[in-house]
């Protein structure tokens, strides 16, 4: 989740810094654990009817026996169109394929035929479908797609790998909050909306369950994790009621095809709440990525720069918060419009205007997704910077009262330090240190 970020120690922060920290994410914290606590799925599933269980057996194609395709497509299917038989005619998609199962029995299934089906061939790993009693025609099982674990397994083997031996531990950290990330998504995000709990307020709480357990396991306890994980949760918070009143003044229901039309029908559930969840999971990995970033920039500048103060650290950090946030745009956008590419094509083939295009339900909802992902990123650099900004002022205020002895002393040290950033040399072992005349400095000050 995010980019990985380059953390060293940080400064010691002040106990108003501190206290104020821990103010404001305590009470998150204990808010999002009753939240998991009171939404946490029973297990009794979600209501509906029940279907038949197909099993889904694993094979291999031993051998195809092809056979030629009859006119209008397979068999028992009503005439097709060009376009659709040109496609359901393929000599590779008619004939039988003699299967080898795992107990080591052997089944001769049909190919798929239909318009859209895809073509096997010998040494191909498969999914078959055991059909209870049968189908009418007598088949006991059914070719249904190609068994992609094999190759999926290698893929996120080469992923981990290669985050590991980059990140080392901070490669390693970070593939265990995916880990958790991806937990809280399929055994509590999912299953809490399916057994008919609001799926914003679902959402809300797994979102904030994340930020917490992934920024603090991927960057550690520190103060500028805190800020960064402050930072991400305000403005997502924002970004659901931009997402609130967008979905509103679009009068968007997220009811596009028939997956959502389906779980409205079926198992009643709030489809506009299920596109306002989306959309904040949605905006998640990016914002984290971006609050993390400020809050370590700010933390690097005050290093590099030790009399910075509040307004030059975020004058500074914000520089770079908007060099980020115009590459991040043109990456959401270019993210929607590649999930929609098939979609953008049939509008193109059928001649719509491009006003037609874009009110159309489906491309709205990812303008939408687009345009309030992009004003809760906007928002988190101002929110974070400036917090990161005040954390780092009051630290080096503090600092340097600790270490010059009282606010007179933390003034001659400010002095001391602005001398020695403009004159370095005059700073050395054995030399005094003679500031120059001009204005704001009192040299009775260095006596």
């Amino acid at each position: 989740m995010g980019a990985g970020h380059h953390h060293g120690r940080d400064e010691p922060a002040p106990r108003g810094v501190l206290l104020g920290t821990l103010a404001v994410l305590v009470p998150l914290a204990v808010a999002t654990l009753a939240g998991l606590v009171w939404l946490w799925p029973s297990g009794s599933g979600a209501g509906g009817e029940e279907g038949v269980r197909v099993e889904r057996i694993a094979g291999t194609i031993i051998s195809v026996e092809l056979r030629p395709c009859p006119k209008g497509g397979a068999p028992g299917e009503a005439p097709l169109d060009m376009g659709a038989e040109a496609a359901a005619t393929d000599p590779r998609r008619c004939g039988t394929a003699t299967v080898q199962l795992p107990a080591g029995q052997v089944a001769q299934v049909e190919l798929p035929s239909g318009p859209g089906s895809q073509i096997f061939g010998a040494g191909d790993d498969v999914l078959l479908l055991a059909v209870p009693g049968g189908s009418p025609n007598g088949d006991r099982y059914q070719l249904s797609d190609h068994d992609r674990s094999n190759p999926l397994w290698i893929m996120v083997a080469a992923f981990a790998l290669a985050i590991v031996a980059f990140g080392r531990l901070r490669g390693l950290t970070a593939l265990l909050g995916l880990v958790i990330t991806f937990a809280l998504l399929t055994l509590f995000l999912l299953p809490a909306i399916l057994e008919g709990h609001p799926p914003l307020l679902a959402a809300i709480v797994c979102a904030a369950a994340i930020i917490l357990a992934v920024l603090y396991l991927t960057h550690g306890f520190t103060t500028t994790t805190s800020l960064a994980v402050i930072g991400t949760l305000a403005s997502l918070s924002l970004t659901g009621l931009l997402a609130v009143l967008a979905l509103d003044l679009a009068h968007l229901y997220g009811i596009t095809d028939e997956s959502s039309l389906y779980l409205d029908v079926s198992y009643q559930i709030n489809t506009q709440g299920l596109l306002l969840a989306s959309i904040i999971i949605g905006s998640l990995g990016v914002l984290d990525d971006v609050t993390v970033t400020q809050a370590a920039t700010v933390r690097e500048l005050a290093r590099a720069n030790p009399h910075y103060g509040f307004a030059a650290l975020y004058r500074a950090a914000a520089r770079v918060g908007r060099a980020h946030i115009a590459s991040v745009v043109n990456t959401i956008v270019l993210a929607y419009a590649g999930a929609s590419l098939p979609l953008l094509l049939l509008f193109q083939l059928g001649d719509q205007g491009t006003q037609q295009a874009l009110t159309n339900p489906v491309v709205a909802q990812e303008i939408v997704r687009s345009v309030v992902g992009t004003l809760g990123l906007i928002a988190a650099v101002p929110l974070t910077t400036a917090l990161a900004a005040f954390a780092a002022a009051r630290s080096r205020d503090a600092s340097t009262v600790a270490a010059h002895g009282g606010p007179d002393g933390g003034e001659r040290g400010m002095d001391h330090a602005r001398a020695m950033v403009a004159h370095p040399a005059e700073g050395r072992p054995g030399g005094p240190v003679m500031p120059q005349e001009r204005p704001g400095v009192d040299r009775g000050r260095f006596d």
